[in-house]
């Protein structure tokens, strides 16, 4: 697929050049640059995509860079905020961030001999021409606002310096600053091949997969996708095989085929924009390099049920750029052996941990986000951490909701890691939220001095024990694996029930709606802004459910249909057909007395009776696992 010359290509322009002059200039040296878009995120977290000639671009430049361009706000979403009497929506530049060229490998431009290319720019939407709305906004005000609050802390609080390794007075902090990644899972196949889910389970357990080598049409994708994102600038660290997948055959042609692989990329931390912006960029490039290996990407959160399903680690950090110029870890403790964190850090950890409730309906909030997490396989669903056995010995729970990520040899390495998002989450809404809930726990042990010994016996406590801060009633602290070491009735009570669905997890902004301010800071725009994305996914959730989850889950039993003769069955295929044939009448069989289950949950979400759809949600789930085990143990014994 690279068969141009990849020096002669332009990939970044950085934030500090974007001066007008200097941007005519680049883009005139580089005529494969044929287009423009402006690239907002709403709050579906779709990308707007508009092509701008780039005559008309560099001719208007100006205009556009400060007035951006219009577009029909009822085309983007954002409920509540463009409606169809009031859509005016401009998509603003935004001059702060690095802009990326994006690369069409099926378009080869004649003169240059270069694939065509459209310079994307992350950019801000704005409402009627007064408020900014949509997913940058919101993680841009509400990580300024963090950085504020957490100065205005530490000078009211000098105490803690006293706790912090390298810092001696509030005095000596010249800024605040924030650092993000993600890591990015993802499936890639050969088209239109089916998944044989024992294969890949049984591969999946034998670790056959994990760490290997990459080989044939896939590796040479990854092989390619690291060397363009290195050209970015992304300062790519590893990509690898992740757990999932089985090993590809070679046919006769003597091409690989039946691949079914799961592969994880990783790349440098940024600030909290540029990292979300870099992961979008990221996924672009993923999916446009391996389809033109002729291979087929998901970021689905569970593409297959019962093997492993995408993740999208999300990483947090907070330091310090001091004003002698050198940057110090605010999570960092004086004495490393004696003390995991500063009380910054443990106050960030204990502000998720406590919030968790109302960070959670941004991390998952589709169908596909709950198939994933589901108590097993390292589905991070229990509201716990781990500090690690002993302050030299970093924690590698895989088991946690949210990890202490540290390295003795690297004090700046201390940062934490979220394990619930997946590719799909909206990053700008998670970073800015989290870091808001991390603010309200430093609040709270900033302004009560704790010290890092008391915070550890803090965040150790049992259920029943009281806090200042954290709940009576809950643990929050395991070093086990919380899957086999406790019961599911021993996590419900310690760890607290997760919500099963999407309405569940939104249930949580009316149950603790006093708790918004925490994230909102009393700002009434990130308090509409919730609101818009709430009715949003709520729609998404809704309209899935009705005509894609009904429909799937319907075609799928009429699939499951009887396999076998009377002359050749045995007395335990007939009991096996029978099994599976109520189950197919219960889920999709209506009566003149009564609807199935299928049919009650589409009039309840009909009548917008959103609680009985998602109970009828979670046992059409149960009852499509269980006619899908049924019929394959009936398959499975017939010749």
């Amino acid at each position: 697929m690279l068969d141009f010359d990849l020096d002669k290509m332009l990939f970044t322009i950085p934030a500090e050049k974007h001066d007008e002059k200097e941007i005519a200039a680049i883009l005139e040296a580089h005529p494969e640059v044929k287009f423009v878009s402006l690239t907002g995120v709403d709050l579906g977290n779709h990308n707007t995509d508009e092509k701008i000639p780039m005559k008309a671009f560099v001719e208007d430049m100006a205009k556009i860079l400060w007035d951006g361009v219009q577009t029909d706000g009822s085309s983007v979403a954002l409920p509540l905020i463009a409606e169809l009497s009031n859509a005016r929506v401009d998509i603003l530049p935004d001059k702060e961030v690095n802009w990326y060229v994006e690369y069409n490998f099926m378009n080869i431009d004649y003169k240059t001999g270069l694939p065509v290319g459209t310079l994307r720019i992350p950019s801000f939407l704005r409402h009627n021409n007064e408020r900014m709305v949509g997913s940058r906004i919101y993680a841009r005000r509400l990580t300024k606002k963090f950085r504020r609050g957490l100065m205005e802390l530490i000078q009211n609080n000098p105490y803690v310096t006293d706790y912090i390794g390298g810092l001696d007075s509030p005095e000596d902090i010249e800024d605040v600053v924030l650092t993000s990644a993600t890591e990015l899972e993802f499936w890639v196949k050969t088209p239109d091949d089916r998944a044989d889910r024992d294969q890949l389970y049984t591969s999946q357990e034998l670790k056959e997969q994990y760490w290997k080598r990459t080989i044939g049409p896939v590796g040479t994708a990854m092989e390619q996708t690291l060397e363009i994102l290195d050209r970015y600038g992304f300062e790519v660290e590893m990509g690898h095989k992740e757990v999932g997948g089985v090993r590809a055959k070679m046919g006769n042609s003597g091409d690989f085929d039946h691949i079914m692989e799961q592969l994880e990329i990783d790349w440098k931390y940024s600030n909290p924009l540029q990292a979300a912006d870099n992961e979008s960029q990221i996924k672009h490039i993923i999916r446009d390099v391996f389809r033109a290996n002729n291979l087929e990407v998901t970021f689905l959160a569970k593409p297959m049920q019962g093997v492993a399903g995408n993740g999208e680690h999300t990483h947090l950090g907070v330091m310090a750029k001091l004003k002698n110029g050198k940057m110090i870890n605010l999570f960092e403790p004086i004495d490393r052996e004696k003390d995991f964190m500063s009380p910054i850090g443990y106050g960030s950890l204990m502000g998720i941990l406590r919030n968790y409730e109302i960070l959670n309906p941004f991390v998952a909030q589709t169908h596909d986000a709950f198939q994933r997490l589901k108590p097993g396989y390292e589905a991070p669903v229990c509201v716990v951490t781990s500090l690690g056995r002993d302050c030299v010995t970093p924690s590698r729970n895989r088991t946690v909701l949210i990890g202490v990520v540290r390295d003795m040899k690297n004090p700046m390495a201390t940062r934490f890691e979220l394990r619930s998002p997946n590719p799909h989450s909206n990053t700008y809404l998670i970073i800015g939220s989290a870091y808001m809930l991390m603010l309200d726990g430093i609040r709270s042990v900033l302004e009560n001095k704790r010290t890092p010994q008391e915070l550890e016996k803090a965040i150790s406590k049992k259920a029943g024990e009281e806090d200042i801060y954290l709940e009576k009633d809950r643990q929050y602290r395991s070093e086990e694996n919380v899957f086999t070491y406790y019961t599911e009735e021993e996590r419900e009570q310690l760890f607290g029930k997760a919500p099963a669905t999407v309405w569940e997890n939104f249930r949580a902004f009316d149950e603790h709606r006093d708790e918004l301010v925490k994230i909102t800071g009393g700002d009434d725009t990130i308090a509409l802004i919730i609101r818009s994305y709430r009715d949003q996914m709520t729609l998404k959730w809704s309209t899935e459910f009705h005509d894609r989850l009904i429909p799937n889950t319907m075609n799928f039993v009429r699939q499951c249909v009887k396999a076998h003769t009377e002359n050749s069955a045995t007395d335990y295929d007939i009991m096996n057909w029978r099994q599976v044939n109520d189950l197919r009448h219960r889920l999709g069989k209506d009566y003149i007395g009564k609807k199935s289950i299928l049919s009650q949950a589409k009039l309840a979400l009909d009548e917008e009776n959103f609680q009985l759809a998602s109970d009828l949600e979670l046992e059409i789930q149960h009852l499509t696992e269980e006619l899908r085990d049924l019929y394959n143990d009936y398959q499975k014994n017939l010749f």
